[in-house]
């Protein structure tokens, strides 16, 4: 009876039963055997991956400095050209730092995200973790975002080459196709134009197709001067002739006049009208005003000389010729008794009903 009443006292109490010292000194052997079995595997990997983070940064440092340093000499390559016709020629070295800064920032991510993006791999590798399944997801998420993202991805990739090949920069009055303006940001995915208005157009780098910079070298001053064909040739070159070195000569237009004035010669010659073409190079966005300038002081030089240009007021003395075909009517329908508007309207003779 007592030994049963011990059994079921020992089945219903819920606490453990004491650890002995022959168990605890099983599990601590055990333990140290599998930590001395384990060791060498887990210095292995961890010096393994040390010495991949250590690459790894290293090779970053070494990457980022070598396109720092391509950046600065670019820059004083650009700060060489500074102030020589060439430079003139060139975009200026500011723009050009711009640029070069954007375009050494993408790099450096570029180059950071693949290095670092390769270390990773390498330190799941060491924890004996299988890749392909994750490479494979991640292949797949990449086809996905490619094809729901792929106008962001024009986008940029437009922007990026934009950026390297400097079409156009903040300042620059472009004609991008689908807006025309000046240049306010330039960024990877939008470039920012204000309009003649005042407006600005927010415009995907995607959707531009061709880009016309009215802002890079040079700009051409053209004017169009339209006379009688009855003037003398020579006098009227030698007017527009003594006008072209008067604004070569004169301030401001000296500093944005980058040639001679030049005076091209007859592109027009009809019955009642010769047109003169003259051309000039000027620094860019300043042909407009030059062509201003020019066309106030060669209608002021026709004056003085009695020259007219054609299609403003006769001259005091000359008369205009009347057209002998002013008071002429146009001809009517029925002046001839055989056209079909006289028969319509001439009356029904009678007819006689009498037999």
């Amino acid at each position: 009876m007592t030994a049963s009443w011990s059994a079921v006292r020992a089945e219903s109490d819920p606490s453990p039963a004491p650890v002995t010292l022959d168990e605890a000194a099983r599990h601590a052997s055990d333990a140290a055997g599998w930590v001395e079995e384990n060791w060498s595997t887990w210095l292995n990997t961890g010096l393994r991956i040390a010495l991949i983070i250590a690459v790894a940064l290293a090779l970053r440092m070494l990457v980022r400095r070598a396109l720092t340093k391509l950046i600065e000499r670019m820059n004083r390559s650009a700060q060489a050209v500074e102030g020589t016709t060439l430079g003139g020629l060139l975009v200026n070295a500011e723009r050009r730092r711009q640029r070069s800064e954007a375009i050494g920032s993408v790099l450096r991510s570029i180059a950071s995200f693949l290095i670092m993006g390769t270390a990773g791999l390498m330190v799941l590798g060491a924890f004996s973790i299988n890749l392909a399944p994750l490479l494979a997801s991640a292949g797949v998420a990449g086809v996905a975002i490619g094809f729901g993202a792929r106008n962001l991805v024009t986008d940029f990739l437009s922007g990026v080459f934009m950026i390297m090949e400097d079409q156009y920069g903040v300042g620059d009055s472009i004609d991008a196709g689908v807006a025309s303006g000046e240049v306010v940001e330039v960024g990877l995915r939008v470039t920012k134009l204000r309009g003649e208005n005042g407006a600005i157009w927010y415009v995907r780098n995607g959707e531009i197709k061709r880009i016309g910079n009215l802002s890079q070298g040079w700009a051409t001053a053209a004017v169009d001067v339209t006379v009688r064909p009855t003037e003398d040739l020579d006098r009227v070159k030698a007017l527009i002739g003594e006008v072209a070195d008067e604004v070569a000569k004169a301030e401001p237009w000296n500093e944005q006049l980058w040639g001679p004035v030049e005076v091209l010669g007859l592109t027009e010659v009809l019955l009642d009208s010769m047109t003169f073409r003259v051309s000039a190079k000027t620094m860019p966005g300043k042909a407009l005003g030059v062509e201003r300038e020019l066309r106030w002081r060669i209608k002021r030089a026709f004056d003085a000389a009695g020259v007219r240009i054609v299609g403003g007021l006769p001259q005091q003395g000359e008369e205009q010729v009347p057209d002998p075909t002013a008071g002429v009517a146009a001809p009517s329908a029925f002046a001839s008794h055989t056209s079909p508007q006289s028969i319509a309207a001439s009356p029904i003779p009678p007819t006689n009903l009498s037999k």
